[in-house]
């Protein structure tokens, strides 16, 4: 098996990141085998998709995430920003993305939160995945490990994984004090070395962003068991998957 593809936001290198339209069209791509989406709140409560803190971005609202309802949150266009083609593309809660995808790709839920500012988030999201029995297919992630140490305590049976960008030298120690079995860290920071002694522990590694294929190779060189978190999966199939086609 060669190393395995995690879509990034879905297929955000064509669709609007983190909306309904990437994560179909990474679901239409047979060879994704995971995706990876960020999860705040709503002003009510709601556990959506979206990964800055603002809505400048990515949809014609302006100001915080926090700030507004459900309801407003989903009258957006989150589509328009990326292509006309995708205008009037919306914001999708967590609900819904995991009715999509379950029981075909697994999912890697960045909890995005600073601080206190989503007071009850990992009950929220836990809950979620529960519902549908997704807990095999889900790990739950951040860079906050206060925030997997919550997760832990109230989520028996959740997987975790530290997001870091970085390569402290205790970074295995960190890992297994908070049982962590993933890790997502920064291609630039990964090495044959941490790869092979990740694996070995039972860690499973997640390089992020790559959509170069050459570096997509020299990465995946170091293990075969280092997912490829990339916005382009059609790179990924060209350099991994088949990685004669571009060479012709």
């Amino acid at each position: 098996m060669p190393n395995q593809c995690v879509a990034h936001r879905g297929f955000s290198g064509i669709a609007p990141e983190n909306t309904m339209a990437a994560i179909t069209l990474a679901m239409e791509q047979p060879y994704v085998d995971w995706v990876e989406v960020d999860v705040q709140l709503s002003k009510d409560g709601v556990p959506l998709l979206i990964h800055d803190f603002t809505l400048n971005r990515t949809t014609n609202g302006r100001g915080p995430v926090k700030d507004k309802t459900w309801a407003e949150l989903k009258a957006l266009d989150a589509g328009s920003w990326k292509s006309k083609a995708y205008a009037g593309e919306r914001l999708i809660s967590l609900d819904e993305f995991l009715d999509k995808i379950c029981g075909r790709l697994k999912a890697n839920i960045e909890v995005k939160t600073e601080g206190d500012m989503y007071p009850g988030i990992e009950e929220k999201i836990i809950t979620a995945v529960r519902k549908r029995h997704m807990e095999q297919d889900v790990v739950l992630t951040s860079f906050e490990p206060r925030i997997l140490a919550k997760i832990k305590e109230i989520g028996r049976g959740m997987r975790t994984g530290l997001i870091i960008d970085g390569k402290p030298k205790d970074l295995l120690l960190r890992l297994q004090l908070l049982h962590c079995s993933f890790l997502s860290i920064n291609y630039r920071h990964l090495t044959s070395e941490l790869a092979g002694k990740a694996a070995g522990r039972g860690i499973e590694v997640m390089a992020w962003t790559l959509d170069d294929a050459r570096r997509m190779r020299r990465v995946a060189a170091m293990h075969k068991d280092v997912l490829i978190c990339t916005n382009r999966p059609d790179i990924w199939r060209k350099a991994i998957k088949e990685p004669d086609a571009d060479r012709v």
